[in-house]
């Protein structure tokens, strides 16, 4: 074998090994992780300018200690349910009103609403620090507003989770597989040592399917739509009621938005 052929041999027999080793890594092939079902559109998948979602939270007062939307969500994206806060994932979960909004709280705002829960997630912001400081690209930002995450680039650096003003990115510090309790095969498991995150259900979108905690959500409080269609619902929302965004002090341009 010339030393030509021998280059080739191993160059390729090189590539070969790591894409068993990403294979075997997440328990899926490349091109059935989450990433790829959502840049490939199905027969009738639901498109927009601008992706948003409006939380209404005088219906979530109203439904109390209610987690339907979050358990629809965990169970839709294979979230393992650890006992212990160091090693929780969270796609979508409850903060208190000071906490999720810091600069918008005060003795004198509607009873008890410093003191309630309020839903919190990825805000796919429109200018997201987490796509800047990403050095492999895994997370990006697509042309809808959704910022993705692609677990199998990422190398577990946290840059983006360090990044994050909204503390929406949950790093697997264990395998998380063995604390799925009910696996679904709609959605890639992961790995020790990658990061994760709400991506808008950007998977049901391109089957034509609201996100799972918009389904979910039987009090209505959720709604998602195209922000740049004045005929969206989440325009008709916008129009008639005050909202406030977490943190928007900081240039970010969340596209959640929250009644109040």
């Amino acid at each position: 074998m010339s030393g030509i052929d021998r280059r080739k041999f191993l160059t390729i027999a090189g590539l070969s090994a790591a894409a068993a080793i990403g294979r075997k890594t997440l328990g899926q092939t490349p091109s059935s992780s989450a990433s790829d079902w959502a840049r490939l559109p199905e027969e009738n998948p639901l498109t927009a300018h601008r992706w948003a979602m409006v939380v209404d939270l005088k219906k979530c007062r109203e439904e109390g200690d209610c987690t339907k939307c979050i358990e629809a969500c965990h169970l839709a994206h294979n979230v393992p349910r650890f006992d212990n806060p160091k090693d929780e994932i969270k796609w979508i979960w409850k903060e208190e009103y000071e906490s999720a909004f810091p600069m918008q709280e005060h003795h004198f705002v509607q009873k008890d609403l410093n003191r309630q829960h309020v839903l919190v997630f990825c805000n796919h912001c429109d200018n997201p620090p987490c796509v800047r400081v990403c050095p492999t690209k895994s997370t990006w930002r697509r042309d809808d507003g959704i910022v993705m995450m692609d677990m199998h680039r990422c190398i577990g650096c946290r840059y983006c989770v360090a990044a994050c003003p909204y503390g929406s990115r949950s790093f697997n510090w264990r395998d998380p597989r063995p604390f799925i309790e009910k696996a679904t095969a709609d959605f890639p498991t992961r790995s020790r040592g990658v990061v994760e995150k709400c991506n808008f259900c950007a998977e049901r979108l391109s089957r034509g399917q609201l996100p799972a905690c918009v389904e979910a959500c039987e009090a209505g409080a959720l709604t998602f739509g195209d922000l740049e269609d004045p005929d969206s619902p989440v325009r008709e929302l916008l129009s008639r009621n005050f909202t406030i965004r977490r943190k928007p002090n900081l240039g970010t341009q969340p596209e959640v938005y929250y009644i109040v």
